[in-house]
């Protein structure tokens, strides 16, 4: 995971937005089963109608026809690891049923299945 942890860092690129809005400070990188790497920067706005970096790695992943992540991770600007969001696992876990076994970064040499982070899933009973 060191890998996609360096590739999330050098995609931190901090930008101030109109008033209170910033972007770019954190940053994530996930890994698809075929091996590609996507990156994506979080966008935050007062009315809260921006994204997670997780979002934004995913699009571009959707962007080029894949579903399956590997392993993901989130950095802060400080260097911390972020596990995702509650809404980022859910996102995860809607692309592909393979992706309940994508190995997550939670905190620095902490990983874990999305299984792990999602369970009794709410809907199992449609797989």
């Amino acid at each position: 995971m060191r890998d996609l942890y360096d590739i999330a860092t050098d995609t931190i690129n901090p930008i101030k937005l109109k008033k209170n809005g910033k972007a770019g400070h954190v940053a994530c990188a996930l890994e698809t089963v075929s091996g590609a790497v996507y990156t994506g920067i979080c966008i935050d706005v007062p009315c809260s109608i921006g994204m997670c970096a997780e979002q934004a790695a995913i699009a571009e992943m959707l962007k080029n026809g894949e579903t399956k992540i590997k392993k993901i991770v989130a950095v802060y600007e400080d260097g911390s690891i972020l596990p995702p969001c509650g809404r980022c696992r859910e996102l995860i876990s809607q692309l592909d049923i393979e992706n309940e076994n994508a190995i997550v970064a939670i905190d620095n040499g902490r990983e874990v299945t999305l299984k792990d982070l999602l369970p009794e899933r709410w809907d199992k009973k449609w797989d």
